[in-house]
C-alpha cells in the first residue's frame, strides 16, 4: 500500500498538478519523503478523497496533533448516518477536518501573520471544490496560481470570523475577485487582503490603547477610525452657518469631533451612536454660505441636538471618503439599534459578540481599501448590519442572529475563539450555534449543512434577487416627459374609466330599461343586507381571474406588454408651455379648494346667518335619519335618492333643485383672509 501511495504522489509531481499547493512553505519532495518514511504511509492516504483533499487533511492532522486515522474514527463516532453517506463522505470529512483545524489555529495570537495559516485556509477552499477522487473537473488556475470560486469561499472563510462573515461573504468575494475576472479569487489577492486585515487590527489596538480622548472615552471603548489628522485633508464641521476644521474620531459607541486650535485640538464633542436618541445619519450637500453644491458630507441628527450637525469630507474628485465614513458610522449605529431592539444590551457576551461583528466589518473594509481596487466599492455591502438594513428579510436575519446569540452554549473544545480569549487578543468575541442531535457542529458551522443564520441569509438573498429583477423592469418602463407618462397612465386606467362611464350612463338613465333593472337589483341587494357578499364576490372574481390568467396564459411570455400610442414629440418651448399650463391648472384647483374651505368656515362661524341656519337644519335632519333609520334602510334611501335623480319622472325637479343649490352656494361669502409678511429683522433673529 505504501508503494502504491508513493507511485500516485510521484505521478502528481511529474505533471506538476500539486506544485502550487505547498508553494514556498513546504516542498513536495519533502512531503513525499515524509510519507515514504512514515510507517503508516498507506493508512494516511484516503482513496475516496482527491489528492488535493488528502494533502489538506494531512496538514490539518498535523495542526491538530492527531493522525488521519484518528480523525476518521472521530468523524465516524460524532457524525450521523446522513453525514457519513458514501456520496457525501469526501466533502463532509474534509469540512470536519478543516473546521477543527481552523478552530484550533485561530486560538493562536496573531495567526494572520503566519504565512502557513494564510496558505492553509486558501488550500482548504481549493480542496473543498475538489473533495472526491472521482471529481471530473480540474483545478482552475491563473499563471500557475490556483483560484477558488464563490461557493468554496463562502463555506470556508466564515469559519474564521476575522476573514469573513456569513452575512457579507458573497459580497466580499465579489470585491476580492473583481481584481481579476470577477468569478475566481486568486491567492495573491487573498493573501494581500489578510495582510491588510492584520495591519488594520494592529492599528485599532494601538489607537485604542493610546491616550487619545483620555478623560472623555469610557474604558473599553475601542477607536475604529480617525480622519482629519492631515492638515491638507481636514474634516469640516458645519452647525448652522458656522464651520470649524478639525479631527473626527469614530469609536464603537460614539462619534467625536475635535476642532483645530492654534497648536492643539479643542475639547472633543461627543455624538452618541449607542443611546436611543432617534438618530438620523444620511448623506448631505454642503457649500459656502449655506449653499447646497457639493455631495461630500454626512449629516447627524438626534433629539439631543437643537439642529443637525454636518461633517464634510473635502476631496478633489468624487465622494469616496464621505461614502466610507457614512457606511462605518451607520454600522455602529445599526449594531446598537439591533441590541436595543432585541434586548441584548445588558447581556455581556451577547453584547460583545454583536459589537465585535460590527468592528470586524469595519476592519475588513479598511483592509479592502489597502488593496487599491480600480472598481468602485459599495462599503455598505461589506458591513453586516448595513447589509441587513438593505436586504429584504434583513430583519429576519437579525432575529435569527439574536436567537443564536441568546441560545448559544459555550463549548470551548471545538469552537472558534470566543469571549474571554478573544478579548485578550484584540477585544473581539465570537460564538457558536447550539448543537443538535442530528447535526455535526464545529464552531459556528454545521458540517454538511447550513446553520440557521446561513439559511436566513440564503433566503434573504433569494428575495433580493427577485427585488433586483423587479427593479430592472421598473427602470425599463420609466418614461421621460409629462405627456408620455400621462398617456401611459390613461392607458392603464382605461378599464376603470370604462366602468366609470358605464355607471354614469346608468345614473343618467341614458337607457331607461337598463337603469331600471340595475336600480331594482341594487335595491334588492341593499334591502337583503348583501352588500358585504357583493364585495366578497368581487374579490373572489378578481382572484379567479388571476388564477385563470396564470394557468391559461402562454408560459413563454412572462408579462403581457402594454401598448401605448406615443404622443407627438414636443420641442423645448412646447414642453415649457405644457408645464406652465399644468401649473396654472393646479393653481386653479388649489384656489377652488381654498374657497370651499373658506365658505365652510363662514358657515360654521355664522358669517351669513340665513345660510348657516339652513346648513344647521340640514345637519339636524341628516343626524335624525341616521339615529332613527336602520343602516340598511338609510343606505337604500340614499341610493334611491342619488340614482333616481335623473330618471324621467324626476329629471325636471332635479334640475330645478340643483340650480337652487348652486345659487345658495354662490351666495355664501368666503371668510376673510389676511396675509402677513414676515419682517426681515424677525427672519434674521430666527436664524
Amino acid at each position: 500500500m505504501s508503494s502504491k501511495t508513493r507511485d500516485v504522489l510521484e505521478g502528481l509531481v511529474k505533471d506538476t498538478s500539486l506544485n502550487w499547493l505547498l508553494g514556498k512553505q513546504t516542498s513536495l519532495d519533502d512531503e513525499i519523503e515524509e510519507i515514504e518514511n512514515s510507517p503508516s504511509a498507506g493508512s494516511n492516504w484516503i482513496p475516496e478523497l482527491s489528492p488535493v483533499a488528502n494533502v489538506v487533511i494531512r496538514r490539518c492532522s498535523k495542526v491538530l496533533g492527531v493522525s488521519v486515522n484518528e480523525l476518521q474514527d472521530s468523524f465516524k463516532q460524532e457524525a450521523s448516518g446522513s453525514v457519513k453517506q458514501p456520496s457525501m463522505f469526501p466533502r463532509n470529512f474534509l469540512e470536519y477536518c478543516c473546521f477543527r483545524a481552523l478552530a484550533l489555529s485561530v486560538g493562536v495570537t496573531g495567526h494572520l501573520t503566519d504565512k502557513t495559516f494564510r496558505r492553509l485556509t486558501f488550500d482548504m477552499m481549493v480542496a473543498w471544490e475538489l473533495p472526491s477522487a472521482s471529481s471530473t473537473h480540474s483545478l482552475l488556475s491563473v499563471d500557475g496560481d490556483p483560484t477558488v470560486g464563490l461557493e468554496a469561499f463562502s463555506r470556508i472563510a466564515p469559519a474564521v470570523p476575522v476573514i469573513a462573515d456569513v452575512i457579507i461573504s458573497e459580497n466580499l468575494f465579489g470585491v476580492l475577485a473583481s481584481s481579476s475576472d470577477g468569478v475566481r479569487l486568486r491567492f495573491s489577492v487573498y493573501d494581500k487582503y489578510l495582510c491588510g486585515l492584520e495591519r488594520a487590527i494592529k492599528k485599532m489596538k494601538s489607537q485604542s490603547e493610546s491616550s487619545l480622548l483620555s478623560g472623555f472615552r469610557p474604558k473599553g471603548e475601542k477607536i475604529l477610525e480617525i480622519d482629519g489628522t492631515v492638515t491638507t485633508q481636514p474634516v469640516l464641521e458645519h452647525i448652522g452657518m458656522s464651520t470649524w476644521p478639525g479631527r473626527l474620531i469614530l469609536t464603537d459607541h460614539a462619534l467625536y469631533f475635535e476642532a483645530i486650535k492654534v497648536v492643539s485640538f479643542d475639547t472633543p464633542k461627543r455624538y452618541s451612536l449607542s443611546e436611543d436618541l432617534k438618530q438620523v445619519v444620511k448623506p448631505e450637500l454642503t457649500g459656502p454660505w449655506g449653499t447646497r453644491l457639493f455631495d461630500k458630507a454626512v449629516s447627524y441628527k438626534s433629539i439631543s441636538l437643537p439642529e443637525p450637525v454636518v461633517m464634510e469630507f473635502p476631496e478633489l474628485k468624487g465622494h469616496t471618503r464621505r461614502d466610507y465614513w457614512l457606511a462605518i458610522i451607520r454600522e455602529v449605529l445599526y449594531v446598537h439599534r439591533y441590541m436595543n431592539k432585541f434586548k441584548i444590551v445588558t447581556t455581556g457576551v451577547a453584547k460583545d459578540e454583536a459589537i465585535s461583528k460590527a468592528v470586524l466589518g469595519v476592519l475588513r473594509v479598511q483592509a479592502i481599501q489597502e488593496l487599491g481596487l480600480t472598481n468602485p466599492v459599495r462599503y455598505e455591502n461589506l458591513l453586516p448590519f448595513n447589509l441587513c438594513d438593505q436586504l429584504p428579510g434583513g430583519d429576519h436575519v437579525l432575529e435569527t442572529l439574536a436567537d443564536m446569540s441568546s441560545s448559544r452554549v459555550l463549548d470551548r473544545t471545538n469552537k472558534p475563539k470566543e469571549a474571554s480569549d478573544m478579548v485578550s487578543q484584540f477585544g473581539l468575541v465570537f460564538g457558536s450555534s447550539p448543537r443538535s442531535s442530528s447535526s455535526l457542529v464545529v464552531g459556528e458551522v454545521v458540517v454538511g449543512d447550513m446553520n440557521p443564520l446561513e439559511k436566513a441569509v440564503k433566503q434573504s438573498r433569494k428575495n433580493y434577487e427577485k427585488v433586483v429583477l423587479a427593479q430592472e423592469t421598473v427602470n425599463g418602463v420609466k418614461a421621460d416627459g409629462i405627456d408620455t407618462n400621462l398617456a401611459v397612465m390613461k392607458e392603464l386606467l382605461l378599464p376603470v374609466m370604462e366602468i366609470g362611464n358605464w355607471l354614469l350612463a346608468l345614473a343618467y338613465w341614458d337607457n331607461p330599461l337598463k337603469s331600471f333593472v340595475f336600480c331594482l337589483f341594487a335595491t334588492f341587494i341593499i334591502y337583503r343586507g348583501w352588500i358585504g357578499y357583493v364585495f366578497a364576490f368581487a374579490s373572489i372574481f378578481i382572484a379567479g381571474f388571476i388564477v385563470l390568467t396564470r394557468c391559461f396564459s402562454k408560459r413563454e411570455k412572462v408579462m403581457m406588454e402594454l401598448k401605448v400610442m406615443a404622443p407627438p414629440p414636443m420641442n423645448t418651448m412646447e414642453q415649457l408651455l405644457a408645464v406652465q399650463n399644468a401649473i396654472s391648472q393646479l393653481e386653479e384647483l388649489v384656489q377652488d379648494a381654498n374657497i370651499v374651505l373658506l365658505k365652510l368656515r363662514a358657515l360654521l362661524l355664522s358669517l351669513f346667518p340665513q345660510a348657516s341656519e339652513k346648513f344647521a337644519v340640514a345637519i339636524v335632519v341628516a343626524t335624525t335619519m341616521m339615529v332613527l333609520l336602520p343602516w340598511n334602510s338609510l343606505i337604500m334611501v340614499v341610493f334611491l335618492e342619488l340614482f333616481t335623480r335623473y330618471s324621467p319622472p324626476r329629471r325636471a325637479s332635479t334640475e330645478r333643485m340643483m340650480r337652487r343649490l348652486k345659487e345658495w352656494w354662490f351666495s355664501i361669502p368666503a371668510a376673510p383672509v389676511i396675509l402677513e409678511q414676515q419682517n426681515k429683522d424677525d427672519n434674521k433673529k430666527t436664524k
